[in-house]
């Protein structure tokens, strides 16, 4: 009963995660990415990691969401992408750097060596309890916590530059006013 939970939590993440490289408008895109946070925060129930689980939910599903969301209305990014590309050459360089990703990460999974049985790693976690996953991430992995928390003010910083645009100011010459037929002809 357990594989044909996984493999229904499997479908929906790829589902979710297919929804949003290939959504064109961004809050659809959005909606799939918490699509995936969601069914994999199922996997981590049925792992028996229900912390693991809730967080999932609390933290990516709901407050990084929220966001994303946010800064998708706020850079009015709600229509869908329909121009046309200025740089010519971008999506072959792209198609060039996913070949050469998936080429890596192909690589790192053929030769990966898990530097402790896996046993042992699933009891340091101990079904995903707070106390384990707190010592974790902040014993083992507090330079990248802490870069994602950078990483997330970055984005916010950014987001609200790019939405601030210059005020135009009003010229010191008045624009010309069209000069109507009437006019002329009485002049």
């Amino acid at each position: 009963m357990s594989a044909f939970f996984f493999v229904v939590l499997a479908v929906l993440i790829i589902t979710g995660a297919l929804v949003t490289v290939i959504a064109s408008n961004a809050v659809h895109a959005a909606l799939g990415l918490v699509a995936t946070l969601v069914a994999l925060a199922m996997t981590y129930v049925t792992l028996d990691a229900h912390f693991l689980g809730a967080v999932q939910v609390i933290v990516y599903a709901g407050a990084i969401m929220v966001l994303f969301l946010f800064v998708i209305m706020l850079l009015d990014a709600t229509r869908p992408v329909t121009a046309h590309n200025p740089v010519g050459f971008v999506n072959e360089l792209a198609a060039l750097g996913g070949a050469a990703l998936a080429g890596a990460l192909g690589l790192i999974a053929l030769g990966w060596r898990d530097p402790r049985p896996l046993a042992e790693g699933a009891a340091a976690l101990r079904n995903g309890t707070p106390g384990a996953v707190g010592e974790t991430l902040l014993t083992r992995f507090v330079l990248p916590f802490e870069a994602v928390s950078v990483l997330l003010l970055v984005a916010v910083v950014g987001s609200i530059v790019l939405v601030k645009r210059p005020v135009s100011q009003p010229s010191a010459v008045p624009e010309a006013q069209p000069i109507e037929s009437g006019e002329r002809a009485g002049a």
